[in-house]
């Protein structure tokens, strides 16, 4: 999905909000926010699709909050305390820095229902949230080193893509990545130096605040170090653009790949499209691990819609993952 197509799926979002919120008689509707880490990131975007595909079924609706045009956690937590003031029936929260966020704006957390998504928060500030819904993100990780070792089997020189030290979801991945690779499932998340012949370079991770132009000009860099043999990415940003991705990389990769120093290329995707399957084909990139973002958007809603009803839920509900590489793709099953 592009860019423009995403923005017109958000104004279509918006104005049915409003034409739910103004039809004369009618109950007033269970209205529901996801609090994202960044409003205009299209992952966000997609997962809003889903909660109001699920919401408009029942005559409820879904908003998304949050930071525009960059993410930081100070402004997600300014972001959180104008949604706690407003009267929602339940807020999604999308972790970026979980002690920061419990430290200020869920100290006035309130009466409305709080549950996680994408990113939950630590262990230590769980209690503040009532569920969590997305996926098993240690396992995630994993499943990004199984790919690696898929492509380089002895081992190799490894840089990690992510967006910021502080996202809980992404130092799961991270660690995840690292215990898979080392052969340790109880691990820390210590950086690999040698082990089963991988190890990290010591500029790695690289961190790009999630901006595409940020992590292309990273991994630009990078390529012209012909370093790293390995890199595999925590999220999708360098690839919501898929036309750009080849623009900017495509000579680059077709000259290392001329001096056969290509090197192994792993993204996670939002929901993989024509262009992206099209960077696959043509070796641009070698493996993408896909993630169920609509689906985590509509299981929002039901977790959402069950706590305004005073109903149980699960504490977790996790979705799937699908490998695809440049054949058919395979579903990764969601940990219990």
């Amino acid at each position: 999905m592009n860019t423009l197509s995403l923005a017109r799926s958000l104004a279509t979002v918006a104005l049915l909000c409003g034409v739910f919120g103004s039809l004369p008689g009618a109950a007033e509707p269970l209205q529901f926010a996801l609090l994202a880490k960044r409003v205009d990131h299209p992952f966000f975007i997609v997962a809003l699709e889903g909660c109001t595909e699920a919401a408009q079924a029942q005559g409820a609706t879904c908003l998304l909050l949050g930071p525009a045009g960059s993410r930081h956690f100070r402004q997600q937590n300014e972001a959180l305390e104008r949604a706690l003031d407003r009267d929602f029936d339940g807020i999604a929260l999308s972790v970026t820095h979980s002690r920061w966020l419990a430290e200020h704006a869920l100290q006035h957390l309130g009466q409305a229902p709080l549950i996680t998504f994408d990113s939950d928060l630590s262990p230590a500030e769980q209690h503040l949230r009532r569920g969590y819904v997305g996926l098993d993100n240690l396992a995630f990780g994993r499943q990004l080193g199984r790919l690696a070792q898929r492509f380089r089997p002895h081992g190799g020189r490894l840089c990690i893509l992510s967006a910021s030290p502080q996202d809980t979801n992404l130092r799961e991945r991270l660690q995840g990545i690292r215990q898979q690779l080392r052969g340790l499932e109880s691990a820390e998340a210590e950086r690999l130096d040698g082990e089963n012949g991988w190890s990290e370079l010591k500029r790695c991770p690289l961190y790009s605040g999630g901006d595409q132009q940020s992590a292309l000009f990273q991994l630009t860099t990078l390529l012209n170090s012909a370093q790293a043999d390995t890199i595999v990415s925590l999220g999708s940003w360098p690839v919501h653009r898929a036309d750009e991705f080849r623009r900017q990389l495509g000579p680059l990769l077709a000259a290392l790949d001329a001096r056969g120093a290509r090197p192994v290329i792993i993204f996670p995707t939002i929901e993989l499209d024509g262009a992206q399957r099209a960077l696959l084909d043509e070796g641009l990139v070698q493996a993408f691990l896909s993630m169920e973002t609509r689906e985590i958007g509509r299981q929002s809603y039901r977790m959402l819609k069950r706590l305004a009803q005073g109903l149980p839920i699960p504490e977790k509900t996790l979705v799937d993952s699908h490998t695809y590489l440049p054949e058919a793709p395979v579903q990764n099953q969601a940990s219990p």
